[in-house]
C-alpha cells in the first residue's frame, strides 16, 4: 500500500477531525474517568486492531490514552491508517 502525498493527507484529515499529524503519525488522545475505564478502552481498540491487521502504537499513562497510526512499511500513513482512525473513533 502507498503512503498518501501532502494533499491526499490534507483532505483526508478533514473527515477525521480529532485526529492530528505529528511527527509523520495520525494520533489522538483520549482521556477517560479512571484507569479501568482505559484499559477498557484499549482492549477494545486490541481487538478492532487485531481484527484488522493493523496495529496502532499505544501509549497509557493512567487515564490517559494516545494512539498513533503510521504503515512503517509504507514509510508514512497510508490508506490504512485512515481506515484505522475511523474505526477507532467509533469506539
Amino acid at each position: 500500500m502507498e503512503k498518501l502525498d501532502k494533499q491526499e493527507l490534507q483532505e483526508s484529515l478533514l473527515k477525521l477531525p480529532l485526529w492530528k499529524l505529528e511527527a509523520g503519525e495520525l494520533v489522538r488522545e483520549w482521556k477517560f474517568r479512571d484507569f479501568p475505564a482505559a484499559i477498557a478502552f484499549v482492549t477494545a481498540v486490541a481487538n478492532r486492531a487485531e481484527a484488522a491487521g493493523h496495529h496502532p502504537d499505544i501509549d497509557i499513562r493512567y487515564t490517559h490514552v494516545r494512539l498513533a497510526l503510521v504503515t512503517h512499511d509504507a514509510g508514512g500513513i497510508t490508506l490504512k491508517d485512515l481506515e484505522m482512525a475511523a474505526t477507532l473513533d467509533k469506539i
